[in-house]
């Protein structure tokens, strides 16, 4: 699996690969994919590295499990690819998107064009048993995980972390606040929308951080 990343991220991230809990997480899924289905499919499980290099990386949005239905999950946190309907996050954020820059919602929900601007989409967790929320958490998905958020954080250029819900604000004791900018709120799931992340705005606040740190802002708007 580790072939999949891409060249720039291969030498922050090599020495995880050698590591005892490497070896032991990719024989259990491994042994999960012959067992059922696995979400996402092998050859997506690291997209977020194959389409935002590390140099580029200027804003990483944290998820936590991949989607665990079919056809749902393609690598990138609350992303779906064109024609699967658009699940319930993501089509909170894109409300949010309106009221806070005037976006057009797409007839999809791929953030394939946030991926391309240096926009990191990671989950904590990169696989899931179909059907099965959570089922692949706590076997070291989330060591590595943590390790890329570090390096994200040893960058030395400002890097804005939109820290959505109680899981991924649990790490911002990874992120040198002095250097970079956090942005905290609640999940947009429908759970927990409308208790703090609707009105956030998340997105022009990045833009700002940007613009302020002399780096190109985030063109959010989805292609159709």
């Amino acid at each position: 699996m580790t072939a999949t990343i891409a060249a720039g991220w291969d030498p922050i991230l090599r020495s995880e690969f050698e590591k005892p809990y490497w070896s032991t997480l990719q024989e259990f899924v491994a042994a999960e994919r012959l067992s059922g289905e696995v979400f996402p499919p092998q050859k997506d499980v690291f997209a977020a590295f194959q389409l935002t290099s590390y140099a580029e990386t200027k804003v990483m949005i944290l998820g936590q499990d991949p989607y665990h239905g079919p056809g749902q999950a393609h690598g990138l946190c609350f992303s779906v690819k064109p024609g699967v309907r658009v699940p319930p996050s993501l089509a909170n954020m894109y409300k949010e998107l309106v009221t806070d820059v005037g976006f057009a919602p797409p007839d999809h929900g791929s953030l394939e064009s946030w991926a391309q601007q240096g926009v990191l989409l990671l989950n904590t967790t990169l696989t899931v048993r179909s059907g099965a929320a959570a089922s692949h958490q706590g076997q070291g998905w989330e060591v590595f995980s943590d390790e890329v958020i570090k390096a994200v954080s040893a960058k030395a250029e400002m890097v804005v972390f939109l820290l959505w819900g109680a899981h991924a604000r649990k790490k911002k004791s990874l992120i040198d606040s002095e250097r970079h900018v956090i942005l905290e709120a609640p999940h947009p799931s429908p759970l927990s929308a409308h208790r703090g992340f609707f009105g956030s705005a998340p997105f022009s606040q990045t833009n700002a951080a940007l613009t302020s740190a002399g780096r190109k802002p985030i063109d959010w708007q989805v292609p159709s």
